[in-house]
């Protein structure tokens, strides 16, 4: 085998091997092992035939793709100009990051998340830790202004109560500073005194 500055290097064996990954496990077949070689390196164009998949790359990360699904099947990070494959990193990925669809919409990103505010949200697109397919801004959902409402503790009235529905107490919040999806900008919460559930 020939690298780079035209030196020859010994091939002990060629061997077959399996590369495991959460979402797949893939063929590495014609692995030749190279003693004095000092980093592993890939054919991407033979992996790609191999397994059915197309990298993408980024400038700092890369992703494995499915070639007719588009599901992400493996991701790493670039390293001193190098993109990083191991078996280790494909499996130490945290879970979250394997979901059926890496690159969503930023609504759904924004639901998946837990709701957080279009400032942190930004923050998570701009420095490449989610990949949004779309560039369009994230509309207000239902949610956020019910979580973001404080609720203040119910002092006592003096009545006991001893079933359901006997007393209920209500709030209205109003005026939301956004309407919501449904195009409310009004919310109301109903409290039964006896179970204190909403």
């Amino acid at each position: 085998m020939h690298v780079g500055d035209d030196k020859g290097l010994d091939i002990s064996h060629i061997e077959h091997t399996k590369l495991h990954s959460p979402k797949r496990m893939f063929t590495l077949s014609n692995v030749l092992h190279v003693p004095h070689i000092t980093k592993p390196l890939l054919s991407v164009q033979k992996f790609c035939h191999d397994n059915h998949v197309c990298f993408e790359f980024h400038a700092s990360m890369f992703h494995v793709k499915d070639l007719v699904t588009k599901e992400v099947l493996l991701f790493g990070q670039s390293h001193d100009g190098l993109y990083i494959l191991s078996e280790s990193s494909a499996m130490s990925v945290p879970q979250a990051f394997w979901s059926p669809c890496i690159s969503a919409t930023a609504d759904l990103w924004h639901r998946r998340l837990g709701h957080p505010t279009p400032r942190i949200f930004n923050l998570l697109v701009s420095g490449n830790k989610i990949v949004c397919n779309s560039r369009r801004s994230l509309t207000q959902c239902q949610a956020c202004p019910l979580r973001k409402s404080s609720r203040l503790s119910l002092r006592p009235t003096g009545h006991k109560t001893s079933a359901l529905f006997e007393l209920i107490f209500s709030d209205v919040w109003a005026p939301a500073p956004m309407f919501s999806s449904d195009g409310f900008c009004y919310f109301v919460i109903f409290i039964d005194a006896h179970t204190k559930h909403i």
